[in-house]
């Protein structure tokens, strides 16, 4: 990835992931839509990042806001109109930013024409794009298979007297990705996307897709403890991540391949051994399998420096890495590791070698919000309360300002704001050049200015206690990140890491332009950027 011109546009840019339904309401509804998109392009685009993804906008009945498809070819009108997604391609094209939609391609919505059909009836043509059952000997369900949303995986229709299977909610049924038809039908879906100039798509649940064509029931997991979500009590080798998933995620990379320049990421949960299969043989496969090794991680610096060398060796040949920090299903990342480390796990997660994924809300430090019992909107929390499955807390409204409803919603938002809404917000912090925010924007420029950052080598250095120590080198130069994890002060020696140069970026956004000498002081909870400074833009 030396070559400017070999690298593709994902590969050195930044994604920025988009809730649809929290990022701006633009009619007044309390809920976000595609319009309120458009009118924060310009916030996007001065923020640095690259190509927006947004998460599922197609028609849905909402039981899992928008990952129950019932139409794969439309705009719900919650969101707007089609006339509307077109005037956010082109607008955000306009302005320089690819657009990435969410694909839900492992399961529909019950109300989906095509499981009406196949529901219908035994001799439905569609019947067998779904997975029906008969019952087992004792009249229950086929096999032990368990829904990730709490419960069975298997719903009964007495109609048809059979079961049909579904990962999550029973209002999600599976599509069978053993027939070829269904297959046909999303890739038809996908190029129709295509063609309006969609520039790729990330994949929900790819690694579900396929299940044993024996439907074997799933071995117990020996792990399993109280307080872990009840799915987690079996292991879902028979019901995910089956070796033939690769078949189609390598048909899926053809179908992206028909257009230029187009992108290909897979949603998979798997300890990263398996995750890196999914870039598929000879790197056909999904162009960033995401990398969700940071969501869960420990914060302890040589832990992450073995997370990291351990990812780094696992990709196969060629293969360009991904990080992300944040997303729709985990608490946020400010509330994970405190806002001291927020800053400097910004810093991590855009100076690693890869494609760096960041969620709306994260550039302003947005915390995990409380939600009280009776404001819960999400369905798993609702089938498994009491654990903190739940996911609303960093779903919640975009904090633009201090007015009322933090300048998302002229109207009740669908969800409660963050208490701190009036001092935390992109207003305010845009204010403060030693903000979060601001340490965001210079992070994400500097990452453009210097191809080190965007598209150079990656070289562990050996550090003690909570720093984490890499290089990264391009074109002949290269830069020195030093991370401190830890709120004790820490120093670096000159002899011992080569410091050459000088301090081009700080978390606490004070020291630049600082020369480095014989040592390097870092405070507490302090990241840097130690280099030459690039040549300025004329």
């Amino acid at each position: 990835m030396d070559s400017v011109a070999s690298t593709p546009w994902w590969a050195a840019g930044v994604l920025y992931q988009i809730y649809p339904r929290s990022f701006q309401d633009s009619n007044c509804d309390g809920v976000g839509d595609l319009a309120g998109i458009v009118a924060r392009l310009p916030y996007l685009v001065d923020l640095g990042v690259d190509a927006i993804w947004l998460s599922p906008i197609f028609p849905s009945p909402m039981a899992d806001f928008g990952y129950d498809v019932s139409n794969y070819v439309g705009v719900d009108p919650i969101f707007g109109t089609m006339a509307d997604f077109d005037a956010l391609v082109a607008a955000a094209h306009g302005r320089g930013l690819k657009v990435v939609l969410d694909l839900v391609p492992n399961h529909t919505s019950d109300q989906h024409p095509w499981f009406l059909e196949s529901r219908s009836s035994r001799d439905n043509p569609k019947r067998d794009w779904y997975l029906w059952r008969d019952p087992a000997a004792d009249g229950g369900a086929p096999n032990n298979w368990l829904s990730e949303f709490g419960g069975s995986g298997w719903d009964y229709d007495a109609a048809t007297r059979q079961y049909y299977y579904h990962a999550f909610l029973s209002a999600q049924p599976d599509l069978n990705w053993r027939n070829k038809q269904v297959r046909e039908a999303i890739y038809d879906a996908m190029r129709f996307w295509l063609r309006k100039g969609v520039d790729g798509f990330r994949v929900d649940v790819i690694w579900h897709l396929i299940k044993d064509d024996q439907f074997r029931d799933n071995p117990p997991n020996a792990d399993f403890r109280v307080g872990m979500p009840p799915h987690a009590a079996l292991h879902p080798v028979y019901s995910a991540d089956r070796p033939e998933t690769l078949e189609v995620v390598a048909e899926m990379r053809k179908v992206v391949d028909e257009f230029d320049a187009r992108l290909l990421i897979g949603e998979i949960y798997l300890p990263i051994e398996r995750l890196v299969a999914y870039y598929g043989h000879d790197l056909s496969g999904a162009h960033l399998p995401f990398n969700f090794a940071l969501l869960s991680a420990p914060w302890h610096a040589r832990g992450l420096a073995q997370l990291i060398e351990r990812y780094e060796q696992a990709l196969p040949n060629g293969a360009w890495p991904n990080w992300v920090l944040g997303n729709h299903d985990r608490q946020r990342v400010a509330s994970r590791v405190g806002p001291a480390q927020a800053r400097v796990a910004a810093m991590l997660l855009l100076t690693l070698r890869g494609t760096p994924t960041m969620y709306y809300g994260d550039e302003i430090g947005m915390r995990q919000v409380a939600i009280a019992p009776e404001q819960v909107r999400d369905p798993f929390e609702k089938n498994v309360p009491g654990i903190g499955v739940g996911r609303d807390g960093c779903r919640t409204p975009m904090q633009w300002d201090g007015s009322p409803h933090a300048g998302f919603s002229s109207a009740e938002p669908w969800l409660p704001l963050a208490d701190d809404f009036a001092q935390d917000n992109v207003a305010n912090l845009s204010a403060d050049p030693q903000s979060i925010l601001s340490l965001y924007r210079a992070l994400l420029a500097l990452r453009k200015r210097l191809p080190q950052l965007s598209r150079g080598d990656y070289q562990p250095l050996a550090a003690e206690g909570d720093l984490l120590l890499y290089r990264r080198h391009c074109d002949g130069g290269s830069v020195l990140i030093a991370l401190n994890l830890s709120a004790a002060p820490a120093a670096l020696v000159s002899d011992r890491f080569g410091l050459d140069g000088e301090i081009l970026l700080s978390t606490a956004m004070d020291r630049a332009g600082e020369r480095v000498g014989a040592s390097l002081a870092l405070r507490s909870h302090e990241g840097v950027i130690v280099g030459r400074a690039p040549e300025p833009v004329v």
